[in-house]
């Protein structure tokens, strides 16, 4: 189905949409050395070569999941023997034979991943303006990060429009009391608190207080400086392989109440930025497609723009230029200005209407995303305003095991053939949020050790996989609980082990996931540092604010130092890892069961009403309390399959949980009906689904994933949501 009936154009044995097709034409392939006919020619050849073992792989998944459905009900009642079950796994060929000790080959990795431990952003294609704030975020003002967020505390002021002088007061002093445990002095009673000037003599730079001077501690940390050496406008210093620059401008607003003159902090905050086609955007046909390629194709041409209106005014937004300094030894210093663009493809499961192979099936999507993507990448590799190694970075999620990250491979390799790039171009980033990747992680990331450069963890898409890989076992204890149950450590656990057994350290990313509440900042500065403490070189955060205020752990924590640390504790066991949730003869009340239930389908209910309405694809939604939690198909995901598993096991019953629908759609709708976000996106007003749930599109979704939770591929939501977001965008044309 597609939202309008699309126009295409024959080419080989391929009908292309017509606004994909000139995209690619006109967009995508000028200025490169790859010609529209050598594309659309190799492209016909290898998607029909590689369509039909993309299926096969989907159809093993079926297989696989059939024969564990089986073994559950044929177990069930009695308790599962480890062994017994490691052994049915390896005989149906979900766990796979882990073969000797090997290291990564990858090559031409830049610095932002090999050697630099940082915040990593993960940001919504689909949206110019958002992509261009994200690959801007390298360099955030700490002043203003901490000014605008509960890390400074309220005082009496704060809820003024204007600008309040005892918090700004707060965030200089907090400034300093970073800079003096990062940074300290070799005078300590002088201190940062207490300096007045700056100045470089001999590569050096002296801080000063009247006639009193110091130096550094740890001279190695002054980097260079902007301005004149006896009255300097920027110092920059190195901690951890991470900059700051320390800006001085007696004159500026925000350096009146400062004896130094130091108007602010810039911090190096988003290392690394995932670009992201799959879990936070709404794409579901060759219209949403072009303006996710696009995006992207503006971002390594480095070219793209975003007009925005703000108070009034009409703002350009662009990608920021380099930061040029004077290195200590006097010559000219360059530091990259933007954050490393990484691309996320989506997986093997979904397919998409723009392009209609010969059989009169539809492309699947993650091969039509490999190729335009990647060749989005010419561009930059020509000018290398990206990566400076000559590298293509995708990473690829929800692949299950070996045979899949098997097939990733291949794709690359095609894709590398027909753009006629070296081979191990294009770089893959492991997403280890499959229970059958996790199980099996050493032979994925064997079956990729000349392109991989990243693994990560995914609490939330792989504790729905492990609902759903065992819905048949029994019913799935709470999901506040899952975050403390035995396979989740091991799980956390086991992803760093691997990496570093398998020579990560100092050449690719081991990350951790995200922190969901936006507007909790004080919480996340408090807790997050448990990411680089378990061995994570990034973490992600939900927006520039945040990667600066979490780039401040990487100066805590040496990551590098800390992974060999971990190299030393023993290894995480499988039969841990392999652990299933299942609440044994749960006596819970039906008010506790109630609450589960209102707590996941209000969150469930918020995130569908944008997503089938209005096309957002990731946003912060209110919980049932209010608190706005980033939501994305990750959280839809586990929502919807405890539900569901709850429902098959008779925890609640399906006349329950609708009963319990309708009144968290009451409560979501009245959450949205003043926002103003929905206007402001040009998809017209909010449309409540309480006042026709028969009639709500959005209403009907949110109850199929839950009721046809169990029978979806792997628990996936993507096939509901694109189903309906396309019935959506019909009958709003």
């Amino acid at each position: 189905m597609s939202a309008m009936k699309e126009q295409y154009t024959k080419i080989y044995n391929l009908s292309v949409s017509n606004k994909l097709f000139d995209f690619v034409n006109n967009e995508l392939l000028k200025n490169t050395n790859i010609s529209s006919e050598k594309f659309w020619k190799g492209f016909d050849k290898v998607v029909h070569e590689l369509a039909p073992k993309n299926k096969k792989l989907l159809e093993i998944r079926g297989a696989l999941q059939k024969k564990m459905d089986d073994w559950h009900i044929a177990n069930r009642g009695n308790e599962i023997n480890p062994e017994k079950y490691k052994k049915f796994l390896q005989e149906i060929g979900y766990l796979k034979e882990v073969g000797p000790d090997f290291k990564i080959k990858t090559k031409n990795i830049d610095e932002e991943i090999a050697s630099i431990a940082g915040p990593q952003l993960v940001v919504p294609i689909m949206n110019e303006r958002y992509a261009l704030n994200a690959a801007n975020a390298r360099w955030m003002s700490l002043y203003d990060s901490l000014y605008g967020t509960d890390v400074i505390e309220q005082s009496e002021d704060s809820t003024a429009q204007r600008y309040d002088p005892l918090r700004g007061e707060m965030v200089i002093r907090y400034g300093r009391n970073f800079l003096e445990r990062y940074f300290p002095l070799e005078n300590i009673i002088l201190g940062w608190a207490n300096i007045t000037t700056f100045k470089i003599e001999d590569g050096s730079l002296i801080i000063c207080k009247d006639k009193q001077k110091t130096k550094l501690k740890d001279k190695n940390k002054f980097i260079g400086h902007r301005g004149e050496a006896d009255n300097p406008s920027a110092i920059i210093l190195k901690n951890n392989n991470l900059h700051i620059e320390i800006i001085i401008n007696p004159k500026a607003f925000s350096a009146v109440q400062d004896p130094a003159g130091i108007s602010d902090i810039i911090v190096e905050a988003a290392v690394s930025t995932i670009c992201d086609n799959e879990d936070s955007v709404a794409a579901v046909d060759s219209e949403d497609k072009v303006i996710c390629y696009r995006n992207w194709l503006g971002l390594m041409k480095g070219d793209l723009k975003s007009k925005f209106e703000k108070n009034g005014k009409i703002f350009e937004r662009k990608l920021n230029p380099n930061r040029s300094y004077i290195s200590k030894d006097g010559m000219g210093l360059k530091l990259h200005g933007r954050s490393l663009l990484l691309i996320r493809n989506v997986g093997h499961l979904m397919t998409n209407s723009a392009i209609i192979l010969k059989d009169g099936s539809q492309i699947p999507e993650g091969i039509m995303d490999a190729f335009i993507t990647s060749a989005a990448c010419l561009h930059d590799l020509k000018k290398k305003g990206n990566s400076r190694t000559g590298s293509i970075y995708i990473v690829k999620p929800k692949m299950h095991g070996p045979d899949e990250t098997t097939f990733t491979d291949l794709i690359f390799s095609r894709v590398e053939e027909v753009l006629e790039l070296e081979k191990y171009t294009c770089k893959i980033g492991i997403m280890d949020e499959e229970r059958r990747t996790s199980s099996n992680l050493k032979e994925c990331i064997r079956t990729l050790e000349n392109r991989v450069f990243f693994i990560n963890t995914g609490f939330l898409d792989r504790t729905g996989d492990e609902i759903h890989t065992s819905m048949e076992a029994g019913p799935m204890i709470k999901k506040g609980d899952m975050k403390s149950s035995k396979w989740i450590t091991a799980y956390e656990n086991n992803n760093v082990d691997i990496g570093l057994q398998c020579g990560f350290s100092g050449k690719a990313q081991i990350g951790k996931g995200m922190w969901a509440m936006p507007d909790k900042m004080t919480e996340m500065m408090e807790q997050k540092t448990s990411h680089l403490r378990a061995g994570a070189n990034c973490a992600w955060v939900p927006s520039p604010t945040a990667a600066a205020l979490h780039s401040l752990h990487y100066h805590e924590v040496n990551i590098f130092d800390k992974q060999k640390e971990i190299q030393r504790r023993d290894s995480a066991k499988l039969d841990d890892l392999l652990t299933l949730p299942i609440a044994n003869r749960p006596n819970w009340s039906m008010e506790e069961i109630n609450s589960e239930i209102s707590n996941s389908a209000q969150t469930l209910l918020g995130y569908v009403v944008r997503w089938i309405d209005h096309g957002v694809g990731c946003s912060k939604v209110p919980d049932i309390n209010n608190i706005g939690l980033m939501e994305d198909r990750a959280t839809l995901r586990i929502s919807s399959q405890h539900i569901a598993n709850w429902i098959h096991h008779d925890i609640c019953t399906k006349s329950q949980v609708m009963e319990i629908m309708k009144k968290m759609a009451k409560i979501v709708d009245d959450q949205n009906k003043n926002d103003g976000a929905y206007s402001r996106s040009g998809r017209g007003s909010y449309e409540m689904m309480s006042e026709n749930f028969e009639q709500s599109i959005a209403f009907k979704t949110a109850c199929d994933l839950i009721f046809k939770g169990k029978e979806q591929p792997s628990g996936y939501t993507e096939p509901l949501l694109h189903f309906n977001r396309l019935l959506k965008k019909s009958s709003q044309n």
